[in-house]
């Protein structure tokens, strides 16, 4: 028996039914890629990993790689590739004794929490629950708390990959040393392939709470400048969000400003609320202070403003620290073109002024942006996806980059790294992976290649 057959895999040439399946059955946008794999491996095992790249090499295909199937652009739909998908390759495994867990990249944020949560653990993963933590720890991972909890991907403390030649090696900060300083940031140009991640965890926080103030679209400014004024100082177990959307009550949209504090007591809990409580502008809609909430409640909240079998174009830029940020964003929050898509604003501060550590992942400021514009049938494409870029242009002046993670390289290149960290990770994808086997970064008619981005704003 030969060793294509060892695999389960499907053909480009096998039924259109079970091909079309395969190819994006698992993408969770449904404005599909008109990109055509050779071949999709839905690996269940590492020995999968290693023959689908063993296959590509033979045949002179490259190599591409779905965790969670969640990326706005489906970089891991490509031409002339084979597709490993990992949605059947789980694995999740707590160290108790050191509270490392470790992981396949399908395992999403909800998962690992579910575990993790019984033993009195939590881990900072993505706020969506079906985000597979493999897309989301390479882009460098905006999880909760990340304003002063730090990245997730900091929270890797060691990776096993399958390189582009077929092996597998484990990488940590001794081992593979820059492989590993790659996989924290490189998002999907990484130039390997991560078949399990070793993350440290932390005390699960025992009461959540919330607050949410909801304003009309015209008090969007006061809105802002109010919660953009207490964020960098703000209680450092509490995420802070503005939001530009629309809710069943209202016509028109609104814009919510929402804070979850992760806290060991009740009385801490609402303590850490009190401060937004007590210096809230007027003119708000609706408010609602200090509600018990939990990881569970609000992974639904984000999964229904995520619904699947819609159509989705997304963008983002990370706001000068020193730019009038109210007046860059107002036109994303107040001009939504459907009322499912909404925009957000993430505080970042106070991580974004702290030094990072030595890896990728090097671009941030203490404004995170991005919009999510969601609708249902083609004919609207144009319209949603124009909305987009018009927004986007215009906020190009007051941007200093980009994250990966709701970026589209086919559309718009921008800055993502340092210069240096930039610099650094293009001569390790190239070390590692010379022949471009392992598709890279999507941009227009895939041609980056071995290359990558450029990396300029």
């Amino acid at each position: 028996m030969s060793q294509q057959n060892l695999l389960p895999i499907t053909w480009k040439t096998d039924a259109v039914e079970a091909y079309e399946h395969a190819r994006v059955g698992r993408v969770f946008n449904h404005r599909r890629p008109h990109r055509y794999p050779v071949g999709v491996v839905n690996a269940e095992r590492e020995e999968h990993i290693v023959q689908a790249v063993q296959i590509a090499l033979q045949k002179n295909f490259r190599v591409s790689v779905r965790s969670g199937g969640h990326s706005w652009a489906a970089w891991s739909v490509r031409d002339n590739a084979i597709l490993i998908d990992l949605g059947n390759y789980k694995q999740i495994e707590l160290n108790e004794t050191t509270g490392i867990v470790t992981v396949s990249p399908s395992t999403t944020g909800k998962m690992i929490n579910d575990l993790l949560s019984e033993k009195g653990l939590l881990f900072p993963g993505g706020h969506c629950p079906d985000v597979g933590l493999g897309g989301f720890l390479l882009q460098g991972g905006m999880g909760w708390v990340c304003r002063s909890w730090g990245w997730a991907c900091q929270y890797v403390k060691a990776i096993d990959v399958v390189t582009a030649d077929g092996q597998q090696l484990k990488c940590n900060e001794k081992e593979n040393e820059d492989l590993f300083w790659a996989a924290r940031g490189a998002g999907p140009g990484f130039p390997a392939i991560i078949t399990r991640f070793y993350l440290q965890t932390k005390p699960l926080p025992k009461h959540m709470r919330s607050s949410t103030y909801i304003f009309p679209k015209n008090h969007f400014k006061t809105a802002l400048n109010w919660v953009k004024s207490i964020a960098e100082t703000y209680d450092e177990d509490t995420e802070i969000v503005c939001v530009g959307l629309y809710i069943p009550d209202y016509e028109e949209s609104v814009v919510l400003v929402g804070l979850v504090t992760f806290k060991s007591s009740e009385h801490e809990a609402i303590a850490a609320l009190q401060e937004a409580e007590d210096s809230v502008p007027s003119g708000y809609l609706q408010k609602d202070f200090a509600r018990s909430t939990t990881l569970q409640q609000e992974y639904m909240h984000q999964g229904l403003a995520n619904p699947e079998g819609h159509r989705y174009c997304a963008d983002n830029a990370y706001i000068d620290n020193d730019a009038d940020v109210a007046s860059v964003l107002e036109e994303a929050f107040t001009t939504l073109p459907s009322r499912k898509s909404f925009a957000l604003w993430f505080a970042m501060a106070p991580v974004s002024r702290r030094p990072l550590p030595d890896m990728a992942l090097s671009m941030q400021s203490d404004h995170y942006f991005a919009i999510y514009t969601i609708w249902e049938t083609a004919s609207d494409d144009d319209r949603c996806q124009s909305l987009v870029s018009n927004v986007m242009n215009k906020m190009a002046p007051f941007s200093v980059g980009q994250y990966l993670g709701d970026s589209d390289f086919q559309v718009r290149n921008t800055k993502y790294w340092g210069e240096d960290q930039g610099k650094k990770l293009m001569r390790i994808r190239k070390k590692w992976d010379p022949e471009g086997r392992i598709c890279g970064y999507l941009d227009n008619r895939d041609q980056s290649g071995v290359e990558g981005l450029r990396n300029k704003l």
